[in-house]
């Protein structure tokens, strides 16, 4: 995977370079990771807490997919706006006012409950479960999409791929998604301090990964109802679209980006 390091897959080089402007005393940074699925992004972000508490640095990790909207109200999104809504992660299935809060608290170093979400059982965990911070140094904020920008109106007229031409034939849902990244998202990605991208050689290796990830979780979980390689194949194409469009962005708005082979080793 990526150059080995003495704490994790990720090289020490990278952790110490994100690290380097946070200090205690300072006012508490958040610092943004994004990567499409499979680019390591989780992996970085309990790593990057790791080497903040080696150097008695208060570092705690927010995702995106922790921010999802509960089963009961995606079905509703799905019922009254388009059925694709069912499925969380595109833009538009995500708590946005809930995630800047906790950024809000964390800057006025206030104790704040961090969400988290169950995806086996697809619901918000109860806040009683929700682990508390208080005094942060650093908060890690990773997701699939993070940074990324709407598309223009006029890209979204053509499906992408077989899941928009044939489940989405009028547009509706891709103009959702669209819409809501335009008017939700910019005020969380306003208030990170610094991005990282994690970028791939492009969206065709992201089925590829994703398989891999789903590999890895059901022989964690035997009894765990996973997909199959034709569900997963169909599963990335929610994020094709939001995913290339991020591939086209990020690299000029991430304050940092490290490029990825195939193989996930670190190129540049």
């Amino acid at each position: 995977m990526h150059d080995a390091s003495s704490a994790g897959p990720w090289p020490d080089t990278l952790v110490a370079a994100l690290l380097a402007d946070v200090r205690q005393g300072d006012p508490p940074r958040v610092l943004g990771i994004s990567g499409l699925q499979g680019t390591g992004k989780s992996t970085l972000a309990t790593q990057l807490v790791a080497a903040a508490d080696a150097r008695d640095l208060r570092a705690a990790v927010l995702s995106l997919d922790d921010l999802y909207l509960d089963h009961d109200l995606r079905a509703a999104l799905a019922r009254e706006v388009h059925p694709l809504l069912a499925t969380r992660g595109p833009p538009g299935t995500h708590e946005v006012a809930l995630g800047l809060s906790v950024f809000e608290a964390v800057r006025a170093g206030h104790a704040v409950r961090l969400p988290r979400f169950d995806k086996l059982g697809d619901r918000c965990l109860p806040r009683s479960a929700w682990p508390t911070v208080d005094g942060l140094d650093l908060l890690v904020f990773e997701g699939w999409c993070v940074g990324a920008t709407a598309e223009a109106p006029s890209a979204l007229e053509a499906p992408l791929n077989t899941l928009e031409r044939d489940e989405d034939a009028d547009g509706r849902w891709r103009r959702h998604c669209n819409d809501t990244l335009a008017r939700d998202y910019p005020a969380l990605w306003a208030a990170i301090d610094r991005l990282l991208f994690l970028q791939p050689p492009g969206f065709d290796i992201v089925p590829e990964w994703r398989w891999q990830q789903e590999q890895a979780l059901q022989a964690a979980e035997p009894g765990r109802r996973g997909m199959d390689r034709a569900q997963v194949a169909r599963f990335v194409q929610h994020y094709e679209r939001v995913s290339r469009q991020a591939l086209r962005v990020l690299p000029a708005r991430a304050d940092m980006v490290v490029t990825l082979d195939a193989q996930r080793r670190i190129v540049d």
